[in-house]
Parts: structure tokens; C-alpha cells; sequence
């Protein structure tokens, strides 16, 4: 979804429990009770770690009537034990808290977080025509997952599943890419048929990141 500016953007997120926003992590909100949660200046990589968002997730146990804002900025400095974390915290938002990622690549951000929550973009910008962050080999599979037919997906799903390298995280990265495909050509086209594939795609994600079997979810998520 697109934003004008933002004071719309504002309004956006008064009512909405978790907003993903693609812009710089150095944007100003203007959000009033806005508590803003970084990357520790005390470790040397910037990342956002598990125990910080545990830290903020207690902040929001708190009986509140007033709107309450939490950024997260930027999100995809969140390492994955973070990013599970907090998934299970905004999947049952409280009364009056509201969850903010901003980062120029939602797309980074793992797919249950951005299939649970609502992704922005100013209108000004041209990140549907930016293609996905990944090699040409990753890029052609995802391509494939998307287009196969029923009678082509068990050959992908053989040739995905005997990567010799690291099988299972590049099985991931080619999900992910089909699925940062699938959302920008919907958002690009609107057409309803990348938006009906999505849940498959991702329930596929969560159950390869699970150490679920690839070449048989692929086959069973995807039909």
C-alpha cells in the first residue's frame, strides 16, 4: 500500500496494530508516546538482538488508554531470534499498541512477519520496479516456483532440494525472493492472482525454516 506524506502515514499507523514502512530508519514520525528501539551502540555489530525486543515487549504489558507507538528502526537490523520474538508478540497485539518496522527493505524481514503485518511505501518512490537482492541462480528459481505447473513442480522441487551448498538456506532465500516477487508484481499489477498465491508461499517458508522436508513441502504447499 501507498502513503501521500507524512501526516497520512500518521493517521495509517494510529490504526493499524503492526505497520512495516519502507523508508529511511532515520525518518521522523512525529508519533507522540513513541518509544524507539535501535541497534545497542554497546555491541559492535548492529543488530538487533532478542533480549532488546523481550525488553520492549515488556513495555507494552502496561494497562494504557492512550495510543502508545513502538518504532523498531531500523527492522531489519532484527537477527531472526528477534524477529521470532516479536512475531509472537504483535500476532496478539494489545489494547492501544501499535508496532512500527521501518527499513528500506522490508523485504529483508522474514515472511511471517511480513504476511501478519501491512507494508507501506511512500507514493513517490520506485521500489516496484527494483528488482529482489539476490543472485541470478536464486532469482531463476523463484521464478520457476512461481510459473510451475502441477506436473513441473516435482522436477524444481528435485533440482532445489540437491543444491549441494547449504541446501536448506538457499531453499529459503529462493522462497523468500518468489515471495518479495509475488507482493511487489500484485502491488505493481493488481492482479489477484500473485496475491492467492501468497499463503502458500509462505506456509512453504515457515515449514522449510522448520526443518521440514523441502522437496515434499515444496510439492505439498505449492499445489
Amino acid at each position: 500500500m501507498f502513503f501521500e506524506d507524512l501526516n497520512q502515514l500518521k493517521s495509517i499507523i494510529h490504526h493499524t496494530s503492526c505497520a512495516i514502512v519502507g523508508m529511511s530508519p532515520d525518518t521522523e514520525l512525529g508519533l507522540d508516546f513513541a518509544t524507539i528501539l535501535r541497534p545497542s551502540e554497546d555491541k559492535k555489530t548492529q543488530t538487533i538482538t532478542v533480549e532488546q525486543i523481550r525488553d520492549l515487549i515488556s513495555h507494552t504489558n502496561n494497562h494504557e488508554t492512550s495510543e502508545r507507538f513502538f518504532i523498531i528502526t531500523p527492522a531489519d537490523a532484527m537477527n531472526d531470534a528477534a524477529q521470532n520474538a516479536f512475531l509472537k508478540t504483535f500476532e496478539e497485539p494489545k489494547p492501544h499498541c501499535h508496532f512500527v518496522l521501518l527499513t528500506q527493505n522490508p523485504a529483508s524481514l522474514l515472511p511471517t512477519i511480513l504476511s501478519r503485518a501491512q507494508v507501506f511505501y511512500p507514493k513517490s518512490t520506485n521500489i516496484l520496479d527494483q528488482p529482489p537482492s539476490a543472485q541470478t541462480k536464486i532469482m531463476d528459481y523463484a521464478k520457476k516456483l512461481i510459473s510451475a505447473s502441477p506436473t513441473e513442480l516435482a522436477t524444481v522441487a528435485t533440482e532445489i532440494s540437491k543444491q549441494k551448498n547449504q541446501p536448506r538456506e538457499q531453499a529459503l532465500e529462493i522462497i523468500g525472493t518468489a515471495i518479495e516477487l509475488l507482493y511487489k508484481s500484485y502491488f505493481k499489477t493488481n492482479n489477484q492472482k500473485f496475491l492467492t498465491k501468497l499463503p502458500n508461499f509462505i506456509k512453504l517458508y515457515e515449514n522449510v525454516s522448520q526443518n521440514g522436508h523441502i522437496k515434499l513441502h515444496i510439492v505439498a504447499d505449492l499445489l
